[in-house]
């Protein structure tokens, strides 16, 4: 029972994270096949910005790659629920982070595109959503301490 609530947990890290990666970075893209109609040229600035929610995803890969090795070992109760605390806190923050970043730099990306320079404020205004998704790895590495309890 325990490996089946931890699983569920590494489950959550990976998918959700990687689904909001893959929805920020949708959002991104198709920004971008806009702006190109109109300023070719911008495509490199474009592609950076979309590519920023992708770290979503990292984040809930590293949190997984942290927690798996410990399903192996045998599990507590105790154990199975840090993990699958871990999995929902990293996997729904990551997965709203990616989105809103998406959003945020899809805004950019349209800017872009409309002739303004908005590359350097758009990765400013980008790095906020991210900064929840690192805290929320930073927090799932700190809860690992518990699994020694």
């Amino acid at each position: 029972m325990e490996t089946i609530i931890a699983s569920i947990g590494l489950a959550l890290m990976i998918g959700l994270s990687g689904a909001g990666s893959a929805i920020g970075l949708s959002q991104g893209a198709s920004a971008v096949l806009g702006m190109v109609k109109k300023r070719p040229e911008a495509f490199g600035n474009g592609l950076v910005l979309a590519g920023l929610p992708a770290t979503q995803g990292l984040y809930g890969f590293v949190a997984f790659i942290l927690y798996n090795a410990e399903i192996h070992k045998g599990l507590t109760l105790f154990q199975a629920a840090v993990i699958l605390g871990a999995g929902v806190m990293v996997g729904f923050t990551c997965l709203i982070s990616a989105i809103q970043q998406g959003r945020v730099c899809a805004n950019g990306i349209s800017a872009l595109g409309g002739g303004h320079d908005t590359f350097g404020k758009t990765m400013i205004l980008a790095a906020f959503p991210e900064f929840y998704a690192i805290l929320s790895l930073v927090a799932a590495i700190l809860m690992r301490g518990l699994l020694a309890l």
